[in-house]
């Protein structure tokens, strides 16, 4: 099933979230898509709420190891919020709608684990505050990015507050006060995302990096995606307090001596 399932026999052109797991040795790799392809993946208050649901589905997987969020079809990540349902909305609705949408960025940010955008054509609006919000983003070179939102007469708000941090303020100022839409080249200049291939590179580029992660201690990960974000609000010395407390509690379990003693055999290993 669609919204935090997997999906059944003959039902590939469902629109929807659909959540699809893969059993790893290590854990399980969950994919996300998100499913309007003929409207760009665009986000409307239904499938803000299926998002929601999927994502804490993940959340509730000890096993879960990587989530893979991506778009339905070949012309678009997530084209942004939709227009339609945007155009009902009055000062007493927006709120809500707008507020979903934060809940699933903030649900991508708060996973203990690591998550993969693999982007595809375009990805704007609600979309890239979507990307912004997981921990690595990779593109195909004919992905295009941008915050269109003052050019349809409203402010670009929520998640995309994360931009500045992401790539500066002078970008951030670019993108949001013209609405101009971007090539992946410009976005992986700026920062915006991690590594642009091309489409029939895409696969084993997220595929590797899973392969990265996977072989990481899970703790550990879990520990310094919350570092990361930690980081982004502390002072220095306060930073680095935090990252000595998540060094001591990473020894509150036997993880990092059996990946200690793995690394030393397998280097003994290798030396002869």
């Amino acid at each position: 099933m669609n919204g935090g399932g997997s999906p059944g026999p003959g039902k590939e052109g469902a629109e929807g979230a659909w959540l699809e797991v893969e059993p790893r040795a290590q854990g399980r790799v969950y994919r996300l898509a998100v499913r309007r392809p003929g409207k760009l993946n665009v986000l409307g208050a239904a499938l803000v709420g299926e998002l929601e649901r999927a994502i804490a589905r993940v959340a509730a997987d000890s096993e879960a190891r990587v989530l893979v969020l991506t778009g339905g079809g070949e012309r678009a990540f997530i084209g942004g919020a939709d227009i339609r349902e945007l155009a009902k909305l009055d000062a007493t609705t927006a709120r809500g709608f707008i507020s979903g949408i934060h809940r699933v960025c903030q649900g991508l940010r708060e996973l203990p684990i690591p998550v993969i955008a693999r982007i595809r054509g375009y990805c704007l609006g609600a979309g890239l505050e979507v990307a912004a919000s997981c921990d690595l983003r990779f593109a195909t070179a004919d992905s295009r990015f941008g915050m269109p939102e003052v050019q349809v007469g409203i402010p670009s708000v929520v998640e995309a507050a994360l931009l500045p941090r992401l790539i500066g303020l002078g970008h951030t100022s670019d993108l949001l006060l013209t609405g101009r839409v971007i090539d992946a080249d410009e976005a992986l200049a700026m920062g915006l995302v991690h590594r642009v291939a091309t489409a029939g590179e895409i696969e084993s580029t997220v595929d590797e990096a899973i392969a990265l992660l996977l072989g990481a201690g899970p703790r550990a990960l879990a520990l310094q995606k919350a570092l990361l974000y930690q980081w982004q609000e502390l002072p220095l010395g306060q930073a680095i307090a935090a990252g000595v407390d998540a060094f001591v509690r990473a020894f509150d379990t036997d993880e990092p001596r059996r990946y200690l003693r793995s690394f030393l055999d397998r280097r003994r290993a290798s030396s002869g």
